[in-house]
């Protein structure tokens, strides 16, 4: 492995670490409803929020009751989106000389419940399909409410584990507002200014037309990126407002972007194993979580950086060397911006995680990599995941292993 791969790895390892426990304290504090830094912007917010959905905010729920509340909230928001995307053509921002493949309302109802769930899957080209007004009042808002939405369900785990004598497990309308308020929206600004800051467009513009050195026309799409690419991420969504996704230079223009997008995805479902630790009274257990998170995420960047570096035995005449002539390994499918490093790290952490953001191909890579990518995908978002999925997914990992121990030391 060459020094600078190393580097990034170590480099992304170190910082995800190091923000671990402030940033589990702080999403401790906001769940719990402690004082927070953010409490003079948001607790007027909050309460305004409160008196316009007549919610009252110290009423506590059952597990049925918050669960009921969970998917009349995703059913609600599936609606609304399918709504927006089959009326696209008479709202703001459609230029119809350039989106030109319909929404018809199979691919309308596919997109909105992909997008309320989370789950992302894309079978549009977002340039040639969705208009501005279709990817931020609809599919934006939604990877909000939705990340908001899941993160809360996490937070309802946590609580199920910490009160063991109780029946309530919170108020999910609290826990959504808190998770958008609080976290998602704050996050969100702070990462689409540093996009913004590396190059990736935020306008309602026109598609440019530029004219070729073969004076042929070329269709440049642009628009409000930024605000889309960093939520996507951060709520783990992955859904791309270009077709080519974290490939496309407007969405990653640089290594940078590529590092700071990948920590947008890692740092909330990491941080939580130690607001598990904080909550249930026990922060060794939320160490020890994400210890076997990071060993396990560690042995995947060290397998597919390998593997991809080598080639394939079969091309034994090609040279795969790095040298200032050439990245180096498989570049098939890849990026030469972002080289073998910055894709390994990315085709991980999406592996891992629940988000479809990618910037590279993976069925470009070797047989090993890409077996690696699909054991991450099996594994169930284990390591890391979602907001909150990564985490539960642990926990019950661990309570069956200590349940089949038992069994085995006690026949």
């Amino acid at each position: 492995m060459d020094l600078y791969s190393a580097l990034q790895y170590v480099l992304f390892l170190a910082v995800v670490t190091a923000l671990v426990q402030p940033l589990g304290g702080y999403i401790e504090r906001v769940f719990s409803r402690k004082p927070t830094v953010l409490d003079r912007l948001c607790l007027p917010l909050e309460r305004l929020m409160y008196r316009t959905t007549a919610v009252d905010p110290n009423a506590e729920m059952t597990g049925a009751q918050y669960t009921t509340c969970f998917v009349f909230f995703g059913l609600v928001g599936t609606l609304l989106l399918y709504t927006i995307l089959r009326l696209q053509h008479f709202l703001p921002w459609f230029f119809p000389q350039y989106h030109t493949t319909p929404l018809s309302p199979d691919l309308a109802l596919n997109t909105a419940i992909s997008f309320s769930t989370t789950t992302t899957w894309q079978a549009y080209g977002g340039e040639n399909t969705m208009s501005y007004f279709s990817q931020m009042v609809g599919l934006c808002v939604q990877n909000f409410l939705a990340g908001a939405a899941g993160l809360a369900i996490g937070v309802a785990f946590i609580r199920g584990l910490a009160r063991q004598l109780s029946e309530t497990l919170g108020n999910f309308w609290v826990d959504l507002t808190r998770a958008l308020l609080w976290i998602l929206l704050p996050g969100a600004l702070i990462g689409a200014t540093l996009l913004v800051w590396q190059g990736v467009p935020m306008n309602f513009h026109d598609y440019a037309v530029a004219t070729s050195v073969e004076h042929s026309k070329q269709v440049i799409p642009q628009g409000p990126v930024a605000a889309l690419e960093i939520i996507k991420n951060l709520g783990t969504n992955g859904g791309g407002f270009f077709n080519a996704n974290g490939a496309h230079p407007y969405e990653n223009p640089t290594p940078l972007t590529n590092f700071l997008e990948m920590l947008a995805i890692v740092l909330l479902p990491a941080a939580l194993t130690n607001t598990f630790g904080r909550m249930v009274g026990q922060p060794r257990q939320g160490w020890l979580l994400y210890s076997v998170m990071v060993l396990l995420f560690g042995c995947g960047l060290v397998f597919v950086h390998h593997f991809e570096l080598r080639g394939i035995p079969q091309m034994g005449n090609v040279d795969f060397r790095i040298s200032r002539l050439q990245s180096g390994g498989n570049m098939e499918g890849k990026e030469v911006r972002f080289g073998i490093a910055g894709s390994t790290l990315t085709a991980v952490v999406t592996s891992n995680a629940a988000t479809g953001s990618n910037n590279s191909m993976h069925d470009s890579y070797t047989s090993l990599g890409g077996m690696v990518l699909l054991v991450n995908m099996l594994l169930g978002e284990l390591v890391f995941g979602g907001l909150g999925t990564g985490l539960y997914s642990m926990v019950m990992a661990a309570a069956i292993a200590v349940f089949l121990a038992g069994r085995w030391a006690h026949p």
